[in-house]
């Protein structure tokens, strides 16, 4: 998949074809990986762009979540729990928390392109404003709106293009997509690994916490 301007400008037929092309892609990878728990070190593989990461380094729970910015119920969790989850886990060294990009379309990989380009200390605060206002970029053009909001991180229209031509960053984000399809059998999304046991779909705090608690006792 290579991404351009012409594929935010396209509208969304050509991110719905898109979508639906992905997601195929995606479920003939995993047919092999479902009949298989991925292994503690599986999941510890990062991608090329390297993981970013939230909490202590020696957090008795860590969270992988794969998500996609245009998945509606990555936003929900984005925007009700990971909240409490962070000030409450992460926060407090109960939890380290992983983000691995898992675009289900263009749209939403270059939005994780933008969230990498803002730097390493604004990537989860870009997240978190995408997720907040991903109804106003999720539309027919989005280019406008993405601009918008990149600049309060701080981008300028040039810089803006040129991350979206990021050849090689989207090949990254492209190569942690594809090996939780393949590897640890990451079909929908948003995906958590909890101490390597598997969630799918969105979770509310109080759901969270009862797969943390057990595990912070132990």
């Amino acid at each position: 998949m290579t991404i351009t301007r012409r594929h935010f400008v396209a509208g969304t037929a050509a991110l719905a074809l898109a979508s639906t092309a992905l997601s195929a892609l995606d479920f003939r990878l995993i047919d092999s990986a479902l009949a298989q728990s991925p292994s503690p070190a599986d999941l510890a593989v990062q991608g090329p762009l390297g993981d970013m990461v939230l909490g202590k380094d020696d957090a008795p729970v860590t969270i992988i979540e794969y998500a996609s910015m245009t998945c509606s119920h990555c936003a929900t969790f984005h925007n009700t729990t990971y909240p409490a989850l962070k000030s409450k886990y992460i926060d407090t060294g109960k939890v380290k928390y992983i983000l691995r990009e898992f675009p289900l379309d263009p749209l939403a990989a270059g939005a994780f392109m933008l969230a990498r380009c803002a730097g390493k200390d604004k990537y989860y605060p870009m997240v978190e404003v995408l997720f907040q206002k991903q109804k106003d970029w999720v539309v027919q053009k989005p280019i406008e709106p993405l601009m918008a909001i990149a600049k309060q991180a701080g981008f300028t229209e040039e810089s803006f293009n040129s991350c979206l031509q990021d050849q090689k960053m989207l090949e990254g984000i492209e190569q942690v997509r594809t090996r939780a399809s393949e590897k640890l059998g990451v079909n929908s999304t948003p995906t958590f690994f909890i101490n390597g046991k598997v969630h799918r779909g969105s979770l509310t705090i109080e759901e969270l916490e009862k797969q943390i608690a057990p595990l912070l006792k132990s």
